[in-house]
């Protein structure tokens, strides 16, 4: 009998690690620090590198210096007529309606300034290219405020 006595003793020994992971706080503890990670990776996976990440807006003087860098691509969410009208030069017209089905026209290795008229219909551009990955930003002014800073512009607004 206290061989049998001593085995018991030596598999609650054993178990205590066992026993100690089936605690409810421990197992809530590693689910929390799991998803912890998780998050990590997703965020740090989305945008590359997450110090590179633009701001949600720059102002219109800030959007024309990025407009001068070549790993820049500015993307103009204006309608067809609005762009016949004036637009910045060598930006790319694809409009807000069209954003999320042209989406393989963005190149993922550049940075995206999202412009528009007044500014509102290039945060809602933005944020359908942060959703798909891209590293994006709106200006806020739109283009009404880049016509009269003076900037390089097609055509002129009526």
């Amino acid at each position: 009998m206290p061989k049998k006595k001593h085995r018991n003793q030596n598999i609650n020994t054993r178990s205590g690690l066992a026993a100690f992971l089936r605690r409810p706080a421990v197992q809530i503890a590693t689910l929390v620090i799991v998803a912890l990670i998780v998050y990590l990776i997703a965020v740090a996976g989305r945008g590359g590198n997450a110090s590179a990440s633009l701001a949600r807006d720059v102002s219109v003087d800030q959007a024309y210096q990025m407009y001068q860098q070549p790993d820049v691509f500015v993307v103009d969410v204006r309608e067809q007529a609005e762009w016949d009208e004036y637009h910045a030069p060598n930006t790319t017209l694809i409009p807000l309606g069209q954003l999320a089905s042209r989406i393989n026209e963005i190149p993922k290795d550049k940075k995206i300034v999202v412009v528009c008229r007044s500014g509102n219909r290039s945060q809602q551009g933005r944020d359908i290219l942060l959703a798909a990955g891209f590293n994006a930003t709106s200006m806020t002014g739109g283009l009404k405020e880049w016509y009269a800073k003076s900037y390089p512009i097609e055509g002129a607004p009526q």
